[in-house]
């Protein structure tokens, strides 16, 4: 007879209910967070003979020691075990054994509804930790920026539109050198031309120009003891940017190596026209992961990178909803790749504007193309082979010209290589000139007649 079992984690402590396929409770415990506490917990599913451990993550050190143990985990959404706990309760009464109960009787009685955790290779584990710890490298730069644009514009906002950007080099070099309206009393066109110079400037605006943009800048009216103060804040903040800086590019060359190294990172770079892109590839790969089990179907992998919409029907009322409920990691990924291919992309290009034709807005838009990607990305993915726009089915039947003939209509190889640019090989409109020579024409854009 079978056994299940629900784990109701916590940083502290797991509640463990383990039940028979009767729901007769086996064995009710709670476990501590520590090497001697994880071992226990192990060993007394693997002496009940658990087939199913269900619980509220898909991730984590406890789910790592459960699957090195040999034990098959249910990851379960939080969202879908708060609905569950109506079905075993009459009062709103929760406990963290009472989850660990809920979770028990998911795994016994409703298992065949979800998806049976499958872990993915080391490299894919170690790209995925990467891809995570530079998003929050990221959101660390971004408030830090956030925070020293605020600190100027009390005191000083001439610096905020000098350059580009306030975090690049030259921004920081210059604030680190000038950071209070004090430090640059004297700065001069020659003094400001020989900071370019050493700073390799390239940004085209000659020194008087930025002076005068310095100096139109308003001025603040602060005391000689806040200057001194908010100054120290600015170099403080800006040495902290730095060290992020260099933390980032260190991270980024990794993870470009390990994107570049995985068995599967051909298959997502080829989807980038620029050779050198990556780290959108890298998030993509390390959230789909390289267990083709996890997506059987092409439309698994849409909802879940939440592409396709959530179909809401009542009586006559039908409409199509935002999925709240997805991978929001890939989600962003894959609305980052419709958004880049929308510009250079003929497919992509043509699916984006149909969908801002019928009264879409730009982030719905995204997700049309997004979803077709996505079915895109999941055939090569099953398949293992890279994108190959030869081989891509709509792309050949948007771009293909053909003229027409009295025998037929024929494809125009100039025409379609010229239309297609460097999206499509020569290769690929042999391909469609043959197929249109045996007597099977192309779908493809008439040229009149």
């Amino acid at each position: 007879m079978s056994n299940y079992a629900g784990v109701d984690w916590a940083a502290d402590k797991h509640d463990v209910h383990v039940a028979d396929e009767a729901g007769e409770e086996r064995l009710a415990a709670t476990f501590a967070h520590d090497e001697r506490g994880l071992r226990a917990l192990c060993r007394a599913l693997l002496r009940l003979k658990v087939e199913l451990v269900a619980i509220e993550r898909p991730d984590g050190l406890l789910v790592e020691r459960l699957l090195d143990a040999g034990l098959r985990v249910l990851p379960m959404h939080p969202n879908q075990v708060a609905a569950s706990r109506a079905r075993f309760r009459a009062a709103g009464g929760k406990s963290d054994r009472f989850d660990a109960f809920v979770l028990c009787e998911l795994a016994r009685t409703d298992s065949h509804r979800f998806r049976v955790l499958e872990p993915d290779s080391d490299e894919t584990k170690a790209l995925r930790a990467l891809t995570r710890a530079r998003e929050d490298l990221v959101g660390m730069r971004t408030a830090l920026v956030n925070q020293l644009r605020a600190e100027l514009e009390r005191f000083w906002p001439g610096p905020i539109g000098l350059f580009s950007k306030l975090d690049n080099s030259i921004s920081l070099a210059f604030l680190e050198r000038y950071p209070s309206p004090a430090d640059a009393r004297g700065l001069g066109e020659r003094r400001l031309a020989g900071f370019l110079a050493r700073q390799r400037y390239s940004g085209g605006q000659k020194p008087a120009a930025l002076l005068a943009k310095l100096s139109g800048a308003p001025e603040g009216r602060v005391g000689e003891a806040e200057m001194a103060a908010r100054r120290q804040i600015v170099l403080g903040l800006v040495a902290m940017l730095k060290t992020l800086a260099d933390e980032l590019n260190t991270l980024e060359r990794q993870l470009e190596d390990a994107v570049r190294a995985h068995p599967d990172g051909a298959i997502f770079l080829s989807l980038f026209k620029d050779p050198a892109s990556f780290v959108t590839a890298a998030e993509l790969l390390a959230e789909i992961g390289d267990c083709r089990a996890r997506y059987p179907t092409r439309d698994a992998l849409c909802g879940d990178a939440g592409q396709a919409a959530v179909a809401i029907e009542s009586g006559k009322r039908k409409t199509a909803s935002f999925r709240w409920g997805c991978n929001k990691r890939l989600r962003g990924a894959f609305c980052t790749l419709a958004d880049t291919t929308r510009h250079w992309h003929p497919w992509a290009q043509d699916l984006y504007a149909s969908a801002r034709a019928r009264g879409h807005d730009h982030p719905r838009a995204l997700r049309t193309v997004g979803r077709a990607w996505c079915r895109v990305v999941w055939r090569c993915w099953q398949d293992g082979v890279p994108y190959d726009p030869a081989r891509h089915r709509a792309l050949q039947q948007h771009c293909t010209v053909t003229i027409p003939t009295s025998s037929g209509s024929l494809p125009d190889l100039g025409a379609t290589q010229r239309m297609l640019g460097d999206t499509v090989t020569r290769r690929a409109a042999q391909r469609a000139e043959r197929a249109a020579l045996d007597g099977k024409p192309t779908s493809a854009i008439s040229l009149g007649g």
